[in-house]
Order: structure tokens, then C-alpha cells, then sequence
């Protein structure tokens, strides 16, 4: 019998990467006492250099969705990845570059390294569902993003372990980077081994396999069928434009909880390193599971309901109340078990939603777009990625930890009203 199940490997080792990807992002948050006083940076400062990373990001994101169309996803696998990792393993003198290059600014400095490395690291998503959308079978397709997406959630809980071993062992925080950036490079080797762009490309794809790839979704409004498709249509659609506040939504709460938690639990609780490698991890452990149910039951709920409006947009919605209302809680309790306990819950409903913004996108767009509409889409939404840290540096300055949770139900709450507006396959 032929084999069908080669996808699984590329799809695995999609996540490896996109996982390593994660903790690189975030391995600058556990390092933040460090710097803070080796600079003497304040809390605006530090707001900033979390905050950095944004703005290559987003621009990076669109860029890696366009050229993943024009040339294929493996090609920009290859530079992308590169890239991000050289910049990762820079940024560890990131502030001497700037006392040397930039006229004595440590901020500088690290804008031009977390910049940088931030648009290198930008296309990856949207490479992993332009990845996706060449690879899975639409009947498949919530759940292989969901398991492309597990990367932010367990990127973000491994991040702590990772990050507090490597400053706690090598004794130097810029080691740190280095060794993150030649784990990026030796995944990408074993990514570009196995892949092709697309498995018809791939003489490990049996027959069988393809079938499977090629199946149809029989109620589902074939968008590929549309001619003459530009980018801007992105913007003329009234689905992919509010499914894109929601992922804003998502990407708020994701690195407001990424970037700032570890700060948080250290002024508000006293935690030291040593306690953050197993605090850090906990608001993470139920997002986990849930990324992955929640392909699952949005995959079960259009194979019961065949609408891809409850399966995605009401879904998410539901989910998105549930986030702001545990937000909104947080501030109600003193406790740190309860505070933690609480994170743990809405950021576990923040990620069961994840798939769909993703799966929406490939639902609603001509397949040749699919790339270019994922890119616009991340864009968009991370500009969450630099509002979230930067904000919440303003909000903590200026009225304490409390704010930076109310921002996030407000953020939230938005994003719930615009999914229950989309209508997922109609471009």
C-alpha cells in the first residue's frame, strides 16, 4: 500500500523551525534584567526595545507573503531563515554596535539589530500557510495550520526553560543569542532537505497521497475560480479586513503576554530568574492544547454544519468574549495564584482562535493569492507586535500593571464583534 502520510514529515519539521523562531523572538524578554542594567535603561526604554522587533516584522511578513507566490515558499524559506538567524545571534551587541556606530545610543543600536531581525523573521508565517495551502487537503486544513501555529504557543512556554538554562549555564546573556541563531540554521538544513513547493515536485509523494492533497470541499466557493485577482482586492474584502482585526486581537494578547510577563512578575510579585524558567512557562501550557483543538473542532464543525461562518467566524468570536472577559477579571484578584491562573485561561482561549484568522485567509482566497492575502493579514495584525509592548510600556509608566489588562479586554472585545461580521469562502 503507498504511503500518504509525507506531508506529516514536512509539516513537522515547519513547526521545528517556526518553533525555534518563536524562542528567539521572545529569549530578548528573559534577558531584559541584564541589559536593563548593563544600559540603564528605564521602563519607556525597555517598552521600546521590546518593541523594536515590530516594525521589520510587519513589513518582513508582507514581503514573505508576496515573494512566497512570486518564487515559491522554498526559496524564501531559505533566505528568510538565514537572515534571522545572523540577525538573532547580532543582536547580543546590539548595544556596543550602537555606543560605536550610531553616536553613543544604545537604543539605536538595538532598533537597527531587532529591526532587522524582525523583518528577517517576518515572512514565516505567512510562509507556513502559503506551505499549507500548497501541502494539506482542505478537509485537513484547520488542523495542519493549527499544528504550524502550536509554534507560537509552545515557542512562548519553551522560551522560559530555554532562556533561563542558557543565561543561568553560560553566564552571559549575549551567549544566549548565539546558540539560538545556529539551532535556526541547522533546523532550516533538514526543512530545505525534505522540501519542495509543491508535492506534486516531490518524488516521495506517492499517487495516493496527491488524491488526498487534490480533494474538495463540495459547498465551499471555489475563490481560486476568480480571474484577475490584484492585492488590493484584500482590501475590498469585507471578510479578510475584519478577520484581520481579530488576528490583531490574537497577535495583542500574544506579545503583550510574551513581552511583558516576565517584567510583570518580577515588579508585581518579586519573582528572580531562577523562579521565572517555570512561571514563564505556565500562562503558555493550556494554549498548548487548545491551538490544536481548535483546528480540530472548527475542521468538525464544518464537516457538521458545512458552513465555514460558524466554523470560523462564530467560533472565534465566542472565544474572543470568553478572552475579555478573563482579562477584565484579572484585575479583581490579588492573589498570584489566581493572577497566573487566570493569564494561564485567556491566553488558552486567545490561542484556540488562532486557526481560524489563518484558515480564513486560505478559505476566502484564490490560491495564487494565498501568499500575498497571508502577508497583508500578518501585516496588518502586527502592528500589534509593536503597539502591544510599546503601549503597555506607556500604560505601566503611567498607571501601573492594572491598565495593560483592561487595553488587552478592550482589544479583544473589538476583534469579537468582527468575526461575528465575516463570511469565510466569498472573497
Amino acid at each position: 500500500m503507498a504511503k500518504t502520510h509525507y506531508r506529516y514529515t514536512l509539516f513537522f519539521l515547519v513547526l521545528i523551525l517556526a518553533l525555534i523562531n518563536y524562542i528567539d523572538r521572545g529569549a530578548l524578554s528573559y534577558s531584559g534584567e541584564f541589559i536593563i542594567a548593563e544600559y540603564g535603561l528605564d521602563k519607556k526604554s525597555w517598552g521600546n526595545v521590546l518593541g523594536f522587533f515590530g516594525y521589520g516584522y510587519m513589513f518582513g511578513a508582507l514581503l514573505g507573503g508576496v515573494l512566497s507566490d512570486r518564487f515559491g515558499p522554498k526559496k524564501v524559506w531559505l533566505f528568510a531563515g538565514v537572515f534571522w538567524s545572523i540577525f538573532e545571534m547580532l543582536t547580543a551587541w546590539a548595544g556596543d554596535i550602537g555606543m560605536m556606530f550610531f553616536g553613543g545610543s544604545v537604543l539605536a543600536g538595538f532598533a537597527v539589530m531587532r529591526i532587522l531581525f524582525g523583518f528577517a523573521e517576518g515572512p514565516a508565517y505567512s510562509l507556513i500557510n502559503k506551505t499549507i495551502s500548497n501541502w494539506a487537503s482542505p478537509k485537513e486544513r484547520g488542523f495542519v495550520v493549527s499544528m504550524g501555529l502550536l509554534s507560537t504557543p509552545l515557542g512562548a512556554l519553551l522560551t522560559a526553560p530555554v532562556a533561563v538554562f542558557l543565561l543561568s549555564y553560560s553566564g552571559s546573556w549575549r551567549l544566549t543569542f548565539v546558540v539560538l541563531g545556529i539551532a535556526g540554521l541547522i533546523a532550516l538544513f533538514f526543512l530545505l532537505r525534505v522540501m519542495t513547493d509543491y508535492p506534486q515536485q516531490n518524488r516521495r509523494v506517492s499517487q495516493a497521497e496527491l488524491a488526498i492533497i487534490g480533494e474538495k470541499i463540495p459547498s465551499q466557493t471555489p475563490a481560486e475560480e476568480s480571474v484577475g485577482v490584484k492585492w488590493w482586492h484584500f482590501f475590498k474584502s469585507r471578510t479578510l479586513v475584519l478577520n484581520t482585526v481579530g488576528y490583531f486581537a490574537f497577535n495583542y494578547v500574544n506579545f503583550l503576554l510574551l513581552t511583558w510577563t516576565p517584567k510583570y512578575l518580577q515588579d508585581t510579585f518579586g519573582y528572580d530568574l531562577f523562579s521565572l524558567w517555570y512561571m514563564g512557562m505556565i500562562p503558555w501550557v493550556g494554549a498548548c492544547v487548545t491551538i490544536l483543538l481548535g483546528g480540530k473542532i472548527s475542521d468538525f464543525l464544518l464537516h457538521k454544519t458545512g458552513s465555514l461562518r460558524v466554523a470560523r467566524g462564530y467560533f472565534a468570536a465566542v472565544l474572543l468574549l470568553l478572552t475579555t472577559l478573563s482579562f477584565l477579571s484579572i484585575n479583581l484578584v490579588t492573589s498570584v495564584t489566581l493572577v497566573i491562573a487566570i493569564i494561564a485561561i485567556g491566553n488558552a482561549l486567545n490561542s484556540f482562535a488562532n486557526t481560524v484568522y489563518w484558515s480564513v485567509v486560505i478559505d476566502t482566497s484564490p490560491r495564487q493569492k494565498v501568499g500575498t492575502f497571508s502577508g497583508i493579514m500578518h501585516f496588518l495584525g502586527n502592528i500589534a507586535s509593536v503597539a502591544a509592548p510599546t503601549l503597555t510600556g506607556y500604560l505601566v509608566a503611567a498607571r501601573g500593571y492594572e491598565a495593560m489588562f483592561i487595553a488587552a479586554a478592550v482589544v479583544t472585545c473589538v476583534g469579537m464583534f468582527c468575526m461575528l461580521l465575516i463570511k469565510p469562502g466569498k472573497l
